[in-house]
């Protein structure tokens, strides 16, 4: 079966690299248009990429200067400001999946779908690293009849730096948002000031100093598994790989405390980890929500609708690709 190329926007940068790879790595002859503002490095990109095209991207244009030429998806890799490639989508009726907004910055895209919720699929994707916290944590939660809380604490390798389109994506969020979004006893809250200062241990027991986070996770967590208590916190440093002396991975460490099927008290650490760092975990998530939006795996694709990359995403498959690309969720001590 073909399909039409699938449309990267800002695709030329290190994450939009990496989702090309995943997706190469499981559907080698689908088809990209790697869009951005300069030509000249979209096609240089796309040359690198193997089976894609460089295209220019007018967000001032409803058909973002495209003209006629189809598309099966669109993936946003940097903050969209106009919501073009939204209006795009809705307008060709297919899947955006959109993975840099703050959760604070979420409503013109809901509204967006709340004004034409048949239109098409619409994701969002703002999760830690596109599913690489939730997927896993909806995972080891079903070990208990209770969740009481969830506590994130991510790891980011100073030397992991996703390149300027990240940063830039970076910069703006910690601008406009120092408070942490967080559910506290049930109630939900803004850290800020030394509220938002926490400490969590990384795979090797270092001791992370860290800031609270305003993840989507969170509220996506809260709802489906019910926890009292959420949070998520960032911290930047080096990561336990590189502590001894390998290269930098990322790391997310997810502490889930509540009650087992028994009824008795029940407290677990894992820490998910890849050894390529943050870039490459990211293409992956996007990779096997594409494959599901899409229908690439020969399954009816995903319906209209406002998603979670974790309601989309197969647990059992994205943990086997995690396992294939060298990451692991590791069980940690609980003391």
């Amino acid at each position: 079966m073909s399909f039409d190329p699938i449309l990267l926007m800002g695709g030329s940068g290190a994450i939009g690299h990496q989702t090309a790879r995943a997706i190469h790595a499981i559907y080698p002859d689908v088809p990209l248009l790697i869009g951005g503002r300069d030509l000249a490095r979209a096609q240089s990109a796309a040359a690198e990429m193997g089976d894609a095209q460089g295209v220019e991207i007018d967000t001032a244009s409803a058909d973002l200067g495209l003209g006629e030429q189809k598309v099966s998806a669109v993936v946003v890799l940097y903050k969209d400001h106009t919501l073009a490639s939204l209006r795009f989508a809705q307008s060709r009726g297919v899947p955006h999946l959109s993975i840099s907004s703050g959760i604070f910055e979420i409503a013109p895209e809901i509204a967006s779908f709340m004004n034409a919720p048949a239109a098409s699929a619409i994701v969002l994707g703002y999760e830690w690293l596109v599913g690489a916290t939730t997927v896993p944590a909806r995972q080891l939660a079903t070990s208990f009849s209770q969740v009481e809380e969830i506590r994130i604490g991510a790891l980011v390798d100073e030397q992991d730096t996703g390149g300027p389109t990240v940063a830039a994506d970076f910069e703006h969020l910690n601008h406009l948002l120092p408070a942490a979004l967080t559910l506290r006893d049930g109630i939900w809250l803004w850290r800020e000031g030394e509220d938002a200062k926490a400490t969590f241990s990384a795979l090797d027991g270092t001791e992370i100093n860290a800031t609270g986070f305003s993840s989507i996770d969170v509220t996506g967590l809260a709802a489906s598994t019910g926890a009292r208590s959420v949070q998520f916190d960032l911290g930047q440093g080096v990561s336990s790989s590189r502590r001894k002396g390998g290269t930098l991975s990322t790391e997310i460490v997810l502490d889930i405390s509540g009650l087992d099927h028994a009824g008795q008290a029940l407290h677990t650490r894992h820490a998910v980890v890849h050894p390529g760092g943050a870039a490459p975990l990211t293409g992956m998530g996007i990779a096997l929500l594409l494959e599901r939006l899409i229908g690439l795996d020969g399954k009816p694709p995903v319906t209209p609708g406002l998603y979670f990359p974790w309601q989309i995403l197969d647990a059992s498959r994205y943990l086997a690709h995690l396992a294939q690309e060298g990451g692991q969720v590791v069980a940690l001590s609980s003391s």
